[in-house]
């Protein structure tokens, strides 16, 4: 028979309550009574009755995962690190895709219609888009933003991107590139803006001129890297590298180069952003900036829990970057 609840709190010697607030991850529990539960769900293999808890508690103890990102690589590694925390903390994970503009706020008002999670995580370009902020603050509906462009007043996790592409940038400048190109991401995308002032911060640090020939625009999708770096090495005088504003687009900018008889990195060098899977996967492996992409979906899911537990829970968390330089970058030839 499957354990129940009160079994746990007979063999643990505590009230259902407490093992209730155990499970939780309540605060003002003693270590050892803690302790004292867990032990009694392994030794049980209990798990908890969902549709129970929400019955009790007025909760469905679903999360949503709000997006409308084109980037599937990117998305995939969020959702990962968001299940994690789900199950970590029995919480089941909704995946809530929403359309752009006049689209947005009708598909997510029909998410909480049909699926009523207790919160959501947002990921760019919706962590900045003021119609969805409103109408969740209008609804009261918590929810946790992954790289939002304004981090005060919001819980959820961020990074220092500007400074990573400084760094990054830093590395090509030293193999000695001066004509270094760059794909943007959407215009109203926080990340696009971002890293864009870091190529423009470490241009201005190596005295290199800003060329804006070089500097075209993306979704971050695979499709407008291929249409952004055809517009590039068809310049008069192409750029000898190219950096991307994520892995999807420098992934594209590998098929255009194949496609033109060109070898990365002894013909162009090419680096991205976010070290989702394809920079390992592709040849030669691609240099970028790697984001912990699926530590920062686990971090926002925490977060957010904390504030449906708390109204003044939850926090703003900074993660940490790395430039991984690998082998998709070289000192350009002399042409």
């Amino acid at each position: 028979m499957r354990s129940r609840i009160e079994d746990v709190a007979a063999v643990a010697g505590v009230s259902i309550k407490t093992v209730s607030r155990v499970l939780n991850h309540e605060p003002n529990v003693r270590a050892e009574t803690r302790e004292r539960v867990m032990a009694a769900v392994t030794r049980l293999g209990y798990k908890p009755n969902l549709s129970a808890r929400s019955l009790a508690g007025q909760r469905s103890y679903s999360l949503a995962l709000v997006y409308n990102n084109p980037s599937r690589n990117y998305l995939m590694e969020i959702q990962n690190g968001m299940l994690e925390a789900c199950h970590a903390h029995h919480y089941n994970l909704i995946l809530g895709p929403v359309g752009i503009g006049r689209h947005t706020l009708p598909d997510l008002s029909a998410l909480f219609e049909n699926s009523r999670p207790d919160g959501v995580v947002l990921i760019p370009p919706l962590t900045d888009d003021a119609v969805v902020l409103d109408w969740l603050e209008e609804q009261e509906i918590p929810y946790s933003s992954i790289a939002p462009r304004d981090p005060d007043g919001h819980i959820g996790v961020r990074m220092d991107e500007t400074t990573a592409v400084v760094e990054l940038m830093a590395h090509l400048v030293a193999q000695g590139h001066r004509r270094i190109a760059h794909i943007k991401g959407p215009r109203a995308h926080g990340a696009c803006q971002w890293r864009h002032a870091g190529y423009r911060q470490a241009l201005r640090a190596a005295g290199i001129d800003y060329d804006p020939t070089l500097v075209v625009n993306g979704q971050f999708s695979f499709e407008s890297g291929i249409t952004a770096a055809n517009a590039l090495l068809d310049l008069p005088e192409p750029p000898t590298a190219i950096f991307a504003a994520n892995d999807d687009m420098a992934a594209a900018v590998y098929r255009v180069a194949g496609q033109r008889g060109l070898r990365i990195p002894r013909d162009l060098s090419v680096c991205g952003f976010d070290d989702t899977p394809i920079a390992g996967h592709i040849f030669p492996a691609l240099t970028t900036v790697r984001q912990p992409t699926s530590s920062m979906g686990t971090i926002a899911t925490e977060q957010l829990i904390e504030r449906i537990r708390a109204a003044k829970g939850g926090r703003m968390v900074t993660v940490d970057h790395a430039v991984l330089v690998r082998e998709s970058t070289q000192a350009p030839r002399r042409r």
